[in-house]
């Protein structure tokens, strides 16, 4: 099926040879392969969860993971958590899920009444730097970090009920689809194309591996805080290449198997991570027509450039690419949050410093993850689909920290929240390599190390903001050149609006005059994020005993 790049005409003859396996081990009965249960939290996205949902279905029905003699995918449950604020998306939600449940599949709604009694019934724990303070009144909205930390205590209670189960517990978004994204001629497809709990299924089964993280194909998993640069070299590139060609002649489409493939591509500060740092500017591919007008292209890419404030990336589309999934799974250092699998005896890792409610959070929990597991942490290659926008509003349904207008976007919050998940991130990495994943450090020792790599990202970050407005004046310079076709009514109005608007919304948040930047360059701001964040670090073990004490005291009540 792929040999070659893939084939879509060999994928229904691959779905049904599983079928009939699982029909097969249903016969022989005992089957004795891990029960899924599948959490998904999700905020103020009725539309996304569906489609979630359905490709999960498709999912179950393609492969038939589990699939029992009355019809039912008697291994898989799943766990909708809901942080909504919005009464209507509530309703909404909750009518998904009732839906959902009658396709066969255990699926289960986890709301705000739930969430409430079950802190009731800890209250005597302080359980503040794992799930936060939040008034009753008020609850919904907490962030990803403690909403998932909230999850994992109702998965305790959930285990002590299913003892008699192999538990693997299936973290993903709600933005995600059970489908990978291939290249082709016409823009890419998304099959459903890896039995996702089958391959899962056999890496625990024949490795004492405890937590698998896959990654996302499609839309990067990250902030647009930490990929405008690479996005702003591409559309400046773009306009270069528009004003050496004619707006008749045949666009340059770039070759189908390159555009944006490379891991880390669009990010930034990918030489952080240990990823090729290259300033090769990437190709937009116009999709439909193989062969578009330079001006159809044109309009076409001008529709796409502000929906990167809502995580697009137009020109750096991640590709899945085949690698059979037992020989990809290598030793981790970053847990994809929407796209992670661990055993009942992970259960004990939470996600660290939620409350702060801080970007990078995957990257950070990762690297103590690392320091307690070694090669039990594993990644493989089980890439879940990754949509953040919708087609009919080009924008995310939800995200935190990011605020719209007519004109305007702003991301001043999210980008914030970006840095000091940077400077979160790295300390710790530094931290981890000192020994505080097993020790306590001096809380002297934790503050001059913070205040170090605070230091080194807030020049990175100025020194890109300096690259950066070099870049939009030239943008700027060419867009509005009058020689230029396109000021010369080979385009729509609309189109030069939306380059206009986008060369705006970034020199908002990141360039010269960027209130974002004046966030972070604030000292007392700067000292509020320091003294919080020293507290976290400094009281993690604190938080660990509360922790296991939580995990301990619900399952006993749930096997009672």
């Amino acid at each position: 099926m792929w040999r070659g790049g893939f084939d879509a005409g060999v994928l229904p003859s691959y779905q049904a040879a599983f079928r009939e396996l699982e029909a097969l081990i249903a016969t022989c009965g005992n089957d004795r392969r891990h029960h899924f249960v599948i959490v998904i939290p999700v905020a103020d996205s009725p539309r996304h969860l569906r489609n979630c949902l359905d490709s999960l279905l498709e999912q179950c029905r393609s492969y038939a993971y589990g699939l029992d003699a009355h019809g039912r995918f008697a291994k898989i449950t799943v766990l909708v958590a809901d942080d909504s604020a919005e009464a209507s998306s509530i309703n909404r939600q909750r009518e998904i899920v009732c839906a959902f449940a009658e396709a066969g599949i255990d699926t289960y709604y986890f709301g705000i009444d739930e969430q409430l009694a079950l802190l009731d019934r800890l209250h005597d724990l302080d359980l503040s730097g794992i799930v936060g303070k939040h008034k009753r009144s008020a609850f919904g909205h907490k962030g990803q970090g403690m909403m998932r930390n909230m999850i994992y205590l109702r998965l305790a209670e959930m285990q002590g009920r299913m003892s008699d189960q192999r538990l693997l517990f299936y973290s993903i978004d709600a933005d995600q689809e059970f489908r990978v994204k291939v290249p082709t001629v016409d823009g890419g497809q998304c099959p459903g194309a890896v039995n996702f709990f089958y391959e899962v299924d056999r890496v625990f089964s024949d490795t004492d591996v405890r937590v698998l993280t896959g990654k996302v194909v499609g839309d990067p998993p990250v902030s647009p805080a930490v990929m405008v640069g690479k996005f702003v070299a591409d559309v400046l590139a773009f306009l270069r290449e528009m004003a050496g060609v004619g707006p008749h002649e045949a666009y340059r489409q770039p070759p189908v198997e390159t555009n944006g493939s490379d891991d880390a591509a669009y990010h930034d500060m990918a030489d952080l991570f240990g990823f090729n740092a290259g300033e090769l500017a990437y190709r937009y591919r116009c999709p439909g027509d193989t062969a578009p007008s330079n001006a159809d292209c044109f309009v076409d890419f001008a529709g796409h450039l502000n929906r990167f404030f809502h995580g697009e990336h137009p020109t750096r589309v991640t590709w899945y690419r085949y690698t059979p999934v037992p020989q990809s799974v290598r030793p981790a250092r970053t847990v994809y949050t929407g796209n992670y699998v661990f055993s009942a005896a992970a259960l004990d890792q939470f996600i660290p410093f939620a409350p702060l409610r801080l970007r990078m959070s995957g990257p950070t929990m990762g690297r103590l993850l690392q320091a307690a597991m070694g090669d039990r942490f594993v990644s493989a290659n089980v890439p879940m689909l990754h949509g953040r926008t919708l087609d009919e509003t080009r924008e995310s349904e939800f995200r935190p920290g990011v605020w719209t207008s007519e004109q305007r976007v702003d991301l001043c919050d999210e980008f914030e929240r970006q840095f000091q998940g940077d400077v979160m991130l790295f300390s710790n990495e530094r931290l981890v390599a000192m020994g505080h994943a097993d020790a306590r450090l001096s809380r002297e020792a934790i503050s001059a190390m913070r205040d170090t790599v605070e230091g080194e990202m807030l020049d990175r970050y100025q020194l890109k903001r300096a690259t950066l407005t070099d870049r939009l004046e030239q943008l700027r310079a060419l867009l509005h050149d009058p020689s230029r076709w396109w000021n010369r009514g080979r385009v729509e109005l609309a189109a030069l609006q939306s380059f206009d608007s986008f060369i705006d919304n970034v020199s908002h948040n990141f360039g010269a005059d960027s209130p974002c930047f004046a966030r972070i360059e604030d000292v007392a701001r700067r000292d509020d994020w320091r003294n919080r964040q020293l507290d976290a670090i400094a009281n993690l073990n604190a938080d660990r005993e509360a922790w296991e004490a939580a995990l301990q005291r619900l399952r006993s009540r749930a096997s009672s």
